[in-house]
């Protein structure tokens, strides 16, 4: 049975992906600050799932984390590198510098993090896939944003140099970039978002379930092919032309 990592999958796109593997047999390491949170991710899937309350932020945290799913599972086969967050919308000139280290620190260190582990265990055991997490504004921000639209870009770069680097051990990186899935932390969107000509206008959503189908089919994928860059979004969002 093939063994999972999820980060942040104590709400949102984690717990939908992290339910979507489990229900296809997968073993799954639920990762996430709340504990509650991720037992309920976990519920109906006693044998297959692992609760591991982790801050992806703290190195010591994401140590004991994989090694908390090497002692249960044995291995790790595919990591979904999915933790992040943001702040609340703030011009740059007064962005504090504790603002934009705590969105790093999630974002980028915690992808790095997780990712160097995964990859020490991976190699070991003849490979795997790590899937990150990159979000339409890895390409292209959104004003008010700018550690969120930064860690965002550096995690194509981290995807890349992951690919990079796994070739020789039969490791697999891509990249799932996602425009809107329905989840709590677009709830706002309907009331209207900042947009690139600094007006107010409500942006369009679409079921999370697409983007765990997503993953899912990644996840899936022999270690001989690989998906390096895929976008989900809504189809009338305002992604393509923004600016």
């Amino acid at each position: 049975m093939a063994v999972a990592v999820v980060t942040g999958a104590g709400s949102g796109v984690g717990r939908a992906a992290a339910r979507t593997l489990l229900g296809a047999g997968f073993q799954v390491a639920l990762a996430g600050r709340r504990e509650a949170a991720l037992i309920e991710t976990g519920e109906g899937f006693p044998d297959s799932a692992l609760v591991v309350p982790a801050d992806v932020s703290r190195e010591d945290s994401v140590v004991a984390l994989f090694e908390a799913v090497v002692a249960r599972f044995g291995r790790v086969d595919v990591l979904f590198n999915n933790a992040g967050m943001n702040v609340r919308a703030t011009p740059i000139e007064e962005f504090s510098l504790s603002a934009w280290e705590k969105v790093v620190g999630v974002n980028l260190t915690g992808a790095f993090l997780c990712a160097r582990e995964a990859f020490r265990v991976m190699k070991t055991h003849g490979g795997g896939r790590i899937i990150n997490n990159g979000s339409i504004s890895a390409s292209v921000p959104r004003p008010h944003a700018v550690a969120y639209n930064a860690t965002k870009h550096a995690m194509t770069g981290l995807t890349k140099s992951l690919s990079l680097e796994g070739r020789a051990f039969g490791i697999a990186c891509g990249q799932i970039d996602i425009g809107n899935a329905a989840t709590e932390m677009t709830e706002r969107m309907g009331a209207g978002v900042l947009q690139a000509n600094f007006e107010v206008e409500p942006e369009p959503t679409f079921d999370v379930r697409h983007v765990a189908d997503a993953v899912l089919y990644q996840a899936q994928l022999p270690l001989n092919a690989n998906v390096q860059f895929m976008t989900v979004m809504a189809t009338t969002m305002p992604y393509i032309g923004r600016g």
